[in-house]
C-alpha cells in the first residue's frame, strides 16, 4: 500500500499508540516527521524518540508520555489540518491558536518546521501541517 499521506500517517499511529496505552510507536522516519517529533518532544507531549535500524531504512521508535498514572493522556487530541488533496497555508498574521493558545499548531515555514508560537515570534507563515492539544 502506497502513503499518499505519511504525515497523517504518523499523527495517526501516535493518536492509537497513545488510546491503546502502548509505551512506544514505531514510525517510518523522514526528515519532516522527526522535525514534527522534535516539536512533541519540545513542547512535552512524547518523552522522546529514537532511530532504529529496520533492515535497509530507519524507523522512529517515539516513546509516548501519560500522567501520573497510565489513564492520564498528555496527548488529549492530535490533527491534521492540511492534507495533500487540501494544502492550509497561514500567514505570519493569521496563525491559527489551538484551544486559545493551550495546544500547539506545526507550522512548516522557510525557517523550518516551528510551533505557532515561534512562527509569530519570527514573523513567518508556512503551511499548517497539525494541531497538538
Amino acid at each position: 500500500m502506497t502513503m499518499s499521506d505519511p504525515i497523517a500517517d504518523m499523527l495517526t499511529r501516535i493518536r492509537n499508540a497513545s488510546s491503546a496505552k502502548h509505551d512506544t510507536v514505531d514510525i517510518p522516519s523522514s526528515k519532516m516527521k522527526l522535525a514534527i517529533a522534535d516539536i512533541l518532544v519540545k513542547e512535552g507531549y512524547i518523552a522522546k524518540y529514537d532511530l532504529v535500524d529496520n533492515g535497509n531504512f530507519k524507523d522512529m521508535r517515539v516513546t509516548l508520555k501519560y500522567g501520573k498514572d497510565k489513564n492520564e493522556k498528555i496527548i488529549t487530541g492530535i490533527k491534521r489540518i492540511s492534507k495533500p488533496g487540501l494544502r492550509v497555508y497561514a500567514n505570519s498574521n493569521d496563525l491559527p491558536k489551538v484551544l486559545g493558545g493551550l495546544g500547539v499548531a506545526i507550522i512548516s515555514t522557510n525557517q523550518g518546521v516551528i510551533t505557532d508560537k515561534e512562527a509569530r515570534k519570527l514573523h513567518v507563515g508556512g503551511e499548517v501541517l497539525a494541531f497538538v492539544w
